[in-house]
Formats: C-alpha cells, sequence, structure tokens
C-alpha cells in the first residue's frame, strides 16, 4: 500500500482486500472441523471495528471475540445474529446487558457462574458460556486445579447453556515447551469432561501465535484468530507459516516544516540529542499523542521520499523532527511514513516495536483516535 494523497495530518490506511486475503488463506489452512473465531476487541486492534466486521461477514466469518460487553455491544449493532464471546470477566452490573444481547461468557469462578445464572434467571434467558481454565498465565480463569468443581457447578445451573471451554497461552510466540505444558494441563482437564457434554463444547486454546504447538490430532474444533488477520505473521513454527499474510495498516503524516540548523543544535525536550553537522530538519506532524511512542526518540525512522529519515530528539505529543539532510527536496505536505511501504522500502511492524520497546498488539492498539482510518477497497 503507498501513501495516498489524503489530506490528513495524520492518518492510517486500511487495505480491506488484504484482510480479505488473509482471512481467505487461514480459513483454507484450517482443518474443516475448525471453527474461525475473530478476535476483533480494542477497535478490531486499531483497524476500526465496523469496517473490519463487515469485511469478516462478507467473507463467511460467524463467531467473534471481545474482551467486554461495551464491545460486545458495538459489535451486535453490525451483526445481529453472530457468536460473540466475552474474553474477559464480566462485572455483576454489565451481565443483565450482556443477557439481553445474547453473549457468550467466559466463566472464571464459581462465583461468577452463581451471579450470572441469577441474572439470567431474572431475565428468563439461558445464556450460553465458556469456561475459561488457567493454565499457567496467571491471568483471568479458573486455577487448573479448581476447574473440575467448576464444570460441576455450571452443569448444575440449569440457566447456564455451557457451550465452550479454553485456555490461552503466556509465552506461544516465545517458548514453544511452556506452551506445549500448558496445552497438556487442559487436554487432561478436557478427558474429565463427561463425552455427551464434550462433544457439544467449542475447545479453542490457540491464538494466531499458539498455533505453533498446534496437532491436527488434538480434540480442538476452533481457534481465536488476531494478529494474523492483520496481516502479522505467525511465529516460524506454526504451521500456518508459509500463509505469509499481507499487512493490512499503514501508518502516515505530513511534513509541516523544513528548516537548516547549526551544529551543535539541541533537538526536543531535555535536549537528548545534538546535531553533530549543519542539518535541514523536517517537523513530522505525529507524535505519542498519535501512536509513536517516546521509546522511539533517537532510534526510529521515518520514510520520505522512500528514504530512511533518522528521528532527532524525543517525540513529543504532536510532533516528531527527522534528519532530512541526506534526502534533499524536502517539502511541507509531503508524506512520511511511519509504518508500511513506501518507495521501495517497508517500515515493519517488527523494526516498529524493535525501536518503541512494544509487542506488535501493543503497537496497532494505541493508534489513538486522532488519526484518521482510511479505508481502501480497491486494492488487488
Amino acid at each position: 500500500m503507498s501513501p495516498s494523497g489524503h489530506n490528513s495530518r495524520a492518518w492510517v490506511e486500511i487495505d480491506l482486500p488484504a484482510l480479505d486475503r488473509n482471512v481467505g488463506r487461514i480459513k483454507q489452512a484450517l482443518p474443516k472441523r475448525m471453527r474461525y473465531v475473530a478476535v476483533v476487541k480494542a477497535d478490531a486492534y486499531g483497524h476500526g471495528m465496523p469496517e473490519v466486521v463487515t469485511r469478516l461477514l462478507q467473507a463467511g466469518v460467524e463467531n467473534f471475540a471481545v474482551a467486554n460487553v461495551a464491545e460486545a455491544a458495538r459489535l451486535r449493532e453490525i451483526s445481529s445474529d453472530s457468536y460473540i464471546l466475552l474474553l474477559s470477566p464480566t462485572l455483576p452490573e454489565e451481565m443483565a446487558r450482556g443477557v439481553s444481547l445474547g453473549l457468550d461468557f467466559s466463566i472464571n469462578s464459581i462465583g461468577e457462574a452463581e451471579a450470572l445464572a441469577a441474572c439470567a434467571q431474572n431475565l428468563k434467558q439461558v445464556t450460553r458460556v465458556h469456561i475459561k481454565i488457567d493454565t499457567g498465565m496467571g491471568r483471568s480463569g479458573v486455577w487448573h486445579q479448581e476447574a473440575q468443581a467448576l464444570f460441576a457447578k455450571v452443569l448444575s445451573l440449569p440457566m447456564l447453556a455451557w457451550c465452550g471451554v479454553y485456555t490461552h497461552f503466556s509465552d506461544a510466540d516465545t517458548d514453544t515447551t511452556y506452551t506445549a505444558q500448558q496445552r497438556e494441563t487442559f487436554l487432561k482437564l478436557i478427558e474429565t469432561i463427561p463425552l455427551s457434554v464434550r462433544a457439544k463444547l467449542l475447545i479453542h486454546a490457540d491464538n494466531s501465535a499458539g498455533l505453533e504447538t498446534f496437532s491436527a490430532d488434538l480434540p480442538f474444533n476452533a481457534v481465536r484468530i488476531g494478529l494474523m488477520q492483520y496481516g502479522l505473521p505467525p511465529s516460524a513454527g506454526s504451521f500456518l507459516a508459509s500463509l505469509k499474510p499481507d499487512p493490512v495498516l499503514s501508518f502516515h503524516a505530513r511534513v509541516v516544516l523544513v528548516k537548516h540548523l547549526p551544529k551543535g543544535t539541541a533537538i526536543g525536550y531535555n535536549r537528548t540529542k545534538v546535531l553533530a553537522r549543519d542539518s535541514v530538519v523536517a517537523v513530522v506532524a505525529v507524535g505519542y499523542g498519535d501512536g509513536v511512542p517516546t521509546a522511539a526518540s533517537n532510534r526510529g525512522q521515518f520514510l520520505i521520499h522512500g528514504l530512511r529519515c533518522p528521528i532527532l530528539g524525543r517525540v513529543s505529543m504532536d510532533q516528531t523532527v527527522v534528519d532530512v539532510t541526506d534526502n534533499p527536496g524536502v517539502a511541507v505536505g509531503e508524506v512520511a511514513t511511519i509504518l508500511g511501504p513506501q518507495g521501495k522500502d517497508r517500515i515493519t511492524v517488527a523494526e516498529f516495536c524493535g525501536w518503541s520497546d512494544c509487542i506488535p498488539w501493543e503497537a496497532l492498539c494505541t493508534l489513538t483516535q486522532r488519526v484518521q482510518r482510511v479505508y481502501r477497497s480497491d486494492r488487488t
């Protein structure tokens, strides 16, 4: 995707046909029994929930996952009949709205199960639930040694329809040994569920990273796909590694000032960079108020004219200074690419994260609402 003639100061371009291609490749590569659960929390990882969900629905995706009831309500306005799984624990005061919206709740404790059952009884609406098991993440989910008691509790509550069970891997992108241990703990617990119940459950553990230790002969029948559908590649050992998904998002901003500064000039707050030569600098209308972390100060690069221009000094809220001394002819109004391709070069998400001390999920989700989303539907 190349920068457009868009007139915003800072914007991201979302290549919707790239999303289509990624989803199609993933669906084709998954075993036939596997249900594709699209993770669209945090505004579809910063890509824009309405546009992404609409495109996913057109691609035949019917199952979605979000973080909380507020996100689910927004999604329900887009799709009235999709399955929507809440991935986080639900507060008691959120339950009635979630039940009314027909959501699938994640159950993390006996107390949460009892509260939800009481709410469902008051509303006279049987409610679908997935039991989440903590197999070593130490976050949400029932601790695995207490899971069987929660299984029994949910089965005893007639207003709860148990339709799924899952876990979440804490280190799937870097530690396959620990991930395999988590998977084994989960599988042993699955075996304790009565077969008549288990046969009706959606059983899932894998996200885009966790697919590395996935095996087709295991009893999983669903997979949660987030990062990969947005074009970030799976880990090298994943059985989906050959897919090479297309990046969906690129990030751009305008040059608002170009000026000459003498050797010895200090740049930015706290004077963290002093020019070692007479220089030409460009001020770009983007900063940490848009999604360029201060950690990228004096480390990151932008593309202008397809050439790399180093960040000078500290990234500020609204502006970032880059060195264009060796990039003659840069002018006000021209496009700087923060993330994505320009000319024959590309700033990858991996590079951006390395400069910014962040992870890919964070890099995408921290693009603020001040950054306009521009959707492209005409890419091939």
